[in-house]
């Protein structure tokens, strides 16, 4: 039997573009914010990562490092005041999530605590590491794709 061989990309990117954001609760801009980064995904019941941002934009704000015991605490208690369900709050869901907002850059572990990057703003980070790197990056490479087919 023949082996399939498989194209692993090197970075991924998906971008959701959403109305413009009018009079809307402070999570429900978190989340909107997480959609449309791609981390999650429409219709997707398990939000948890919506609450790990929260969190990490409310340590921001304080200039407060958060480890990850923290961070769970802390989506846990938010989940219950919202009177969420309380989905994908086992600590190695919390870490994976966190591995995710790092991979696209919004979150950097430093020491044994997680921040958002340099306690930037989020539109700081999305222009200088996601559009003018990341983004960047993968575009440059499509288009030596495309360049091969003429």
């Amino acid at each position: 039997m023949a082996q399939v061989s498989r194209d692993t990309p090197l970075s991924e990117l998906t971008l959701r573009k959403y109305e413009k954001p009018s009079h809307m609760p402070e999570r429900q801009v978190v989340k909107k914010i997480c959609l449309s980064l791609g981390v999650l995904q429409p219709g997707d019941s398990r939000d948890v990562i919506v609450d790990i941002l929260h969190v990490l934009l409310k340590g921001r704000k304080r200039k407060k490092l958060l480890t990850a015991k923290q961070i769970e605490d802390a989506v846990i208690k938010q989940r219950k005041r919202a009177k969420l369900e309380l989905l994908g709050i086992a600590s190695s869901n919390i870490r994976r999530q966190i591995r995710r907002l790092k991979e696209i850059m919004l979150v950097e572990k430093v020491n044994n605590g997680y921040r958002i990057a340099e306690f930037m703003p989020l539109a700081e980070i999305y222009e200088k590491k996601i559009e003018k790197f990341y983004l960047s990056s993968i575009s440059e490479r499509i288009k030596e794709y495309l360049a091969i087919v003429k």
